[in-house]
């Protein structure tokens, strides 16, 4: 560790090993795919197979309740994949954010045109970027592992 951060790496990896372990605690399958897998990071399943979900994992090393994402987030979404964001708090426990990928969609999408609409410190206009924020301040989806119907 490096000043006392994580590199975000092994922020990453630790954040995906979290989240599956988390899901094994709870009495789940969980299984972390090959790093080539396009926008899956854990395939889940409950015991009998009879539901599974796929979910992509974001880690912060730092606490706090929002990530930064890519805009392809917006169009990326279906029934049964889900985010697990997680806060490695400065390695203090983790707190998980389990959203359903739609909910991170419909609010990125929001929340970058009401910024595009909003003036800069200097009076400017913000200018259209590839990155997008999810927030869940109020942390509506907090330790929500219910969501996901296993």
């Amino acid at each position: 560790m490096k000043n006392g951060k994580l590199n975000s790496v092994l922020s990453g990896v630790a954040g995906e090993y979290l989240v599956a372990g988390e899901l094994s605690r709870r009495g789940y399958i969980a299984s972390i795919t090959l790093r080539n897998s396009k926008g899956v990071d854990i395939l889940a399943t409950n015991e009998k197979a009879e539901r599974s979900v796929a979910i992509q994992v974001k880690t912060r090393y730092s606490k706090g309740s929002a990530w930064v994402l890519n805009e392809k987030a917006e169009k990326y979404y279906a029934a049964n994949l889900f985010y697990a964001f997680v806060s490695l708090n400065y390695g203090e426990p983790a707190d998980f954010y389990i959203v359903p990928s739609k909910v991170v969609a419909d609010s990125i999408k929001k929340h970058n045109r009401k910024w595009l609409k909003t003036l800069g410190q200097k009076g400017q206009k913000h200018n259209q970027t590839s990155m997008r924020t999810f927030r869940d301040d109020e942390e509506k989806f907090l330790n929500r592992w219910s969501l996901l119907g296993l």
